[in-house]
């Protein structure tokens, strides 16, 4: 059987983007073309900037694995240090001559056997496969505040940063109190005039230390050995393994553990009664996904700082007027709001084969078989699809797995011995079953909140077993459950 020659469009420029076009180089697939719809790379790391961003996943663990970094400067990794890190690593496996940048695809269609792609530009390009590499979260969640247009001083969200706006000594209001709103209070606290933190829900924060690595450490880092030594691996790995059964039993000893240090950080680490009970949270936690924070009680709790839980009522020209009638004057109103999380590849159109719409088949939530692929949309493998590890994983560990799952769907492809896969139906659905009801289960479902984890039925999203069990399902495919069009 004679092989194919592939032709591969990945679309999006981001940590998966660039692992999808260094495996594929790997494999001998050099008809390669990345599609980026910014002007460089980096996606999540690219479009948010604010002061304060850290990824809360320990630095070396949040490399590729054929890639490891030595020079981190922290024990979690800053924002701009993640964005340099890629860019060396798309540069070193020359993957950037692979990006066509500026070029966002609006339409896809599989008709005669191939992928026919539309793009904003009037360009078009064709391909036997397209890897989504798209991301998570990448579009901005707007708050529905009535009079956001009327606002006189500086406003904008926290993943579109206006650099040119001065903070020093400027009254600031944050709203939405998740990872980024925390990261920014403890960023600017001492810094604004008057800071305000504006607070619907009260969140537990997970406390973490974040130190320097000193310029010895990193000097030693340069020998696999020593940095192996470092990551621990048997410990770490521990860790997730922990995490993961506290989000599947509340009953576990990580939950108890976890919920154990969040309240000792709430209880030791705020000393104002009054500020304390506003802070406490009404859930389990896990309920919500994990803050992880150094210093956000020490920020909260400094003179020129205060947290708002009254809820807003509208914002005016001159700040934000909240319930109670009190308007509080501001000169930047910061949107820590969050992103809609099942967007992925929306709002794209995506047209499968015999007229299958992606629209339709995600009408309620989106839904894809082991977060990968889907029926009737043959030769479409999402990395960080709908309904994988999500949270406070590393998504570089997560794609890398899934990659080894696509690798062997490409390798049967690219060998002849198939020209069309996808997931059958009903492997899908019997996915989606098992999945619903395993996230009834969990902590997400259960412990009494309302999170970005839910889909429009209040079913939790994200992967509801074990990290484990995820990687044992990425270790090969389950032949059985997905349909191959044989060649000829």
């Amino acid at each position: 059987m004679a092989e194919r020659d592939l032709r591969v469009v990945v679309l999006g420029a981001g940590m998966a983007g660039i692992l999808a076009g260094i495996k594929l180089q790997e494999a001998g697939i050099t008809d390669v073309a990345i599609y980026e719809k910014a002007d460089r790379i980096g996606g999540t790391w690219r479009d948010n900037t604010y002061p304060g961003l850290t990824c809360d996943v320990p630095s070396h663990h949040y490399t590729y694995t054929f890639e490891r970094n030595p020079d981190w400067t922290r024990h979690l990794p800053p924002g701009g240090e993640i964005l340099a890190y890629f860019e060396r690593v798309a540069q070193k496996y020359e993957v950037d001559r692979l990006i066509t940048f500026n070029e966002e695809a609006t339409r896809a269609e599989f008709r005669d056997g191939r992928w026919h792609l539309d793009f904003r530009s009037g360009r078009r390009d064709s391909a036997d496969v397209v890897i989504a590499a798209t991301g998570v979260l990448h579009h901005p969640s707007y708050p529905d505040i009535p009079g956001i247009a009327d606002f006189e001083g500086h406003l904008f969200h926290s993943s579109r940063w206006d650099h040119s706006v001065p903070l020093d000594g400027r009254r600031i209001g944050v709203v939405g109190n998740g990872s980024t709103g925390v990261q920014l209070v403890s960023a600017l606290a001492g810094r604004a005039e008057r800071l305000e933190h504006y607070q619907r829900t009260a969140q537990w924060i997970m406390p973490v230390e974040n130190g320097y690595f000193s310029e010895e450490e990193r000097s030693a880092f340069r020998d696999p050995a020593v940095l192996e030594q470092a990551m621990d691996f048997a410990g770490y790995n521990a860790a997730v393994d922990a995490y993961t059964q506290a989000i599947i039993d509340e009953d576990s000893e990580g939950a108890r553990h976890i919920a154990a240090a969040c309240l000792n950080n709430l209880e030791q680490g705020v000393i104002d009664p009054v500020l304390r009970e506003k802070l406490r949270p009404d859930h389990r936690p896990l309920c919500k996904r994990l803050i992880f924070s150094p210093d956000y009680y020490q920020a909260i709790q400094h003179p020129g700082v205060e947290l708002v839980t009254g809820g807003i009522d509208r914002i005016e020209a001159g700040g934000i007027r909240t319930r109670d009638g009190v308007l509080h004057e501001l000169d930047v109103i910061v949107l820590a709001t969050g992103f809609h999380a099942d967007a992925f590849m929306r709002p794209m159109q995506i047209i499968g084969r015999n007229g299958a719409d992606l629209a339709s088949l995600w009408a309620d939530h989106p839904k894809a078989y082991l977060a990968i692929t889907m029926p009737d949309f043959p030769n479409l493998f999402m990395l960080n699809g709908p309904n994988g590890p999500v949270g406070n994983f590393s998504l570089i560990d997560i794609a890398e797995h899934q990659w080894h799952f696509i690798s062997q769907l490409l390798d049967r492809l690219k060998s002849g011995e198939a020209r069309e896969i996808c997931c059958s139906s009903q492997a899908l659905e019997r996915f989606e079953s098992d999945r619903t009801e395993a996230a009834k289960r969990t902590v997400w479902f259960r412990g009494g909140c309302h999170s970005w984890y839910l889909d429009s039925r209040g079913i939790p999203a994200s992967w509801p077993w074990s990290y484990s069990l995820f990687v044992e399902k990425m270790a090969a495919p389950r032949w059985e459950d997905l349909e191959c069009v044989p060649a000829g």
